[in-house]
């Protein structure tokens, strides 16, 4: 008689579970494993009642379900406020003078010198810098001189090493420096332009300049205002 007993109360309670757990969507959320829990203590064998250990066990497995589920919400409300922050920050950009981490010279039809910029460690005795066009081919070398540390610009005026004009396109620039006593000098290459647009469609802010360049805004270096009159 027991065992008839036993056995349909954990059918029943087997059941109850069953059902909680099932249908478009299994996930079991504090809502569910409430009504889980309440399932089995209505169907528990009064013979075998609920251990109280194991019981008070699951009510602290509820406790630290709902206290994961408010820390998540609360979470997610703080990035997106702090995102949204960030985004506005970053559109302030636009119409100032920016420099960027960046290795692209962009020369446009107009004929008006590219300009792009570097920034030495240490003083050189000699720099150069080597334009290539986007199949990798040298276009042209620019001889700088000697040049002291920290950011240094420089121009291209768009023609190759036989003066011939070069169409309108991204160029790649590389910067060579050498010190005094014949070492490499380390030298991080920027860009500079003013930022006319500011997108957000890769998941993170990208500054587009004035000459067609563009880079994301974590490799943004230095900000001017714009200049007086603009």
């Amino acid at each position: 008689m027991v065992s008839s007993v036993n056995n349909s109360t954990t059918s029943t309670s087997t059941t109850a579970s069953t059902s909680l757990v099932t249908g478009a969507d299994a996930t079991l959320d504090k809502t569910a494993f409430l009504k889980l829990l309440v399932e089995q203590l209505k169907n528990q064998d009064p013979l075998q009642p609920q251990d109280d250990t194991q019981f008070v066990a699951q009510l602290a497995q509820f406790s630290t379900l709902e206290q994961s589920m408010q820390t998540n919400t609360a979470l997610s409300t703080l990035t997106s406020v702090m995102q949204g922050q960030s985004n506005a920050q970053t559109t302030s950009l636009v119409g100032k003078t920016a420099t960027l981490q960046g290795t692209k010279m962009t020369l446009d039809s107009s004929g008006t010198a590219a300009t792009g910029s570097f920034s030495l460690a240490a003083a050189s005795s000699a720099t150069t810098a080597t334009i290539s066009d986007s199949n990798g081919n040298t276009v042209r070398q620019l001889d700088l001189g000697a040049k002291s540390a920290g950011i240094t610009q420089f121009s291209w005026d768009g023609r190759n090493s036989t003066g011939n004009l070069q169409p309108a396109g991204t160029y790649t620039v590389t910067v060579s420096a050498t010190a005094s006593n014949g070492g490499a000098v380390s030298v991080t290459q920027n860009l500079s332009g003013v930022v006319t647009s500011v997108s957000f469609d890769q998941g993170y802010p990208v500054l587009t300049l004035a000459n067609g360049a563009s880079a994301p805004a974590s490799e943004l270096l230095r900000v001017d205002s714009p200049p007086s009159g603009s």
